[in-house]
């Protein structure tokens, strides 16, 4: 089983538009982050959760030929826009693909992918997808998936748990019986968008104290915004924790 972090970034991604700060101008690939997004692959599966903007330059990035299924957190916008994309493994698959999310966000996701759910003439080619609501407990292809609630903001959004991994993203506090289901990792992904919290995702040293809770054997950190620059901040980590970069594979 292995974990391929698709996109690292925040919401503007790295670099921002407009910005001239050290982190955005960096040289160091590691600093260039498109909007969050991760691959699980399990054997001749992949699973994705989200679909970003950047979805299809971030599938020819890693190699990505094949999606099983899709799991989606929320319905903001660096967290779907890529959705269109998805027809492309449809042909590549020859089968349409589920996706996966909370009540709230399938009826977002048919409002605003409307032209996917209508009816059209052949041609231009649209993304086959089937909508199921996540369950606390479901199995794909014999890998066990669990959808955990979480907080971002006040809005009630979805980490996702497979087996012993963990990708809790745009994250601002945990409800305690989700923190139970979050024991027991191997590793964690969690996002930490600047090093003093924010209205809607933990800071540094939240998602950090949240990590030393969990006990994960090792964790990374995503959903990064140019306030963090990759070599500084992982020098200030403890050593089984680092920051995520767009293109990394954790083996699991």
């Amino acid at each position: 089983m292995q974990v391929i972090v698709l996109g690292s970034g925040t919401s503007h991604g790295v670099p921002m538009i407009g910005c001239a700060c050290a982190v955005c101008t960096s040289a160091d690939p590691h600093n260039k982050r498109t909007r969050p997004s991760i691959a699980v692959r399990d054997g001749e599966h992949v699973y994705v959760v989200d679909t970003a903007p950047e979805f299809r330059l971030q599938s020819l990035a890693v190699g990505l030929n094949r999606v099983d299924a899709v799991f989606i957190t929320h319905t903001h916008a660096d967290h779907i826009f890529g959705m269109d994309d998805i027809r492309r493994f449809n042909d590549l698959t020859g089968s349409e693909i589920p996706v996966y999310g909370s009540k709230e966000t399938l009826r977002d996701i048919k409002r605003i992918f409307r032209y996917i759910f209508t009816p059209t003439p052949l041609g231009g080619g649209k993304p086959r997808i089937s909508l199921h609501e996540a369950a606390a407990n479901m199995e794909i292809n014999g890998m066990t998936f669990r959808a955990i609630q979480v907080m971002h903001g006040e809005m009630s959004i979805l980490g996702y748990r497979f087996n012993d991994f963990a990708y809790v993203t745009d994250v601002s506090s945990i409800p305690q019986e989700s923190m139970e289901q979050l024991k027991g990792l191997d590793t964690l992904i969690m996002d930490a968008v600047r090093y003093r919290p924010h209205a809607t995702h933990f800071g540094l040293y939240q998602t950090l104290d949240v990590i030393e809770s969990l006990k994960p054997r090792q964790a990374f950190i995503t959903h990064i915004s140019h306030r963090l620059e990759h070599g500084i901040v992982n020098r200030l980590l403890p050593s089984n924790v680092k920051l995520a970069y767009d293109g990394m594979r954790v083996d699991l």
